[in-house]
């Protein structure tokens, strides 16, 4: 089996390692479905609290009953048992269901988002293209996610992926959580579309502008 299937530089992360069960490492099971630059991965991965917050510790992460196809749909999943861990730094998304997080009320849900813009953007993390919501403090315009950041993957709600024209993600996911180190351009878009918004002709009449309007 090819275990250095994600082809990465030697100076980054340590290789997913083929190290025993990880019955000692804390949290629970949850789903995980992870994109790479060729390969699908599905299993399940152990983690405590959010999916988002494991991924951004940095920190290679216990996974199970993992099996992976190519990411074009050439081939069918097949199981890969030998593989028990993965390093967040070789996944550019990962798609987050409603199961990778733990139960919220809607007042906590609300929490979360207080105080924050919802801007439609398209990012392109090559080979993909993610069309979404982020959810950004006053005064962080969208392209600063291209900036390096304390959070490694930034999450995208009521979201598609795309490689090419072909749609890879599920409808049923909660968000993608898109890893920052892979992203080469954001866009505000028409997120009905996907394209960028048509200025319309004339100045300004003043006010909040579309970029700036919080949901």
């Amino acid at each position: 089996m090819p275990f250095d299937f994600l082809r990465r530089k030697k100076d980054q992360a340590a290789q997913p390692t083929r190290d025993g069960d990880r019955a000692d490492v804390p949290g629970k099971l949850v789903p995980f479905d992870g994109l790479t630059e060729e390969w699908r991965l599905r299993g399940r991965m152990q983690i405590e609290g959010r999916l988002s917050d494991a991924l951004n510790k940095r920190e290679a992460l216990a996974m199970s009953d993992v099996a992976w196809a190519p990411i074009d749909g050439s081939a069918d999943f097949s199981p890969v048992p030998g593989l028990k861990s993965i390093d967040p730094y070789d996944l550019i998304v990962v798609l987050a269901g409603e199961a990778t997080q733990p139960p919220l009320s809607e007042a906590e849900k609300a929490a979360h988002k207080v105080h924050k813009i919802a801007y439609d953007v398209a990012l392109e993390a090559p080979p993909f293209r993610i069309i979404g919501t982020v959810f950004l403090y006053p005064g962080s315009e969208p392209d600063r996610l291209l900036d390096r950041a304390t959070e490694m993957f930034v999450p995208v709600v009521d979201a598609i992926a795309y490689l090419g024209d072909v749609q890879v993600s599920d409808p049923e996911i909660d968000a993608i959580l898109v890893n920052r180190f892979y992203l080469r351009g954001v866009e505000q878009v028409d997120k009905r579309t996907g394209e960028r918004h048509q200025k319309l002709p004339g100045a300004p009449l003043g006010g909040v502008s579309w970029q700036d309007r919080s949901r």
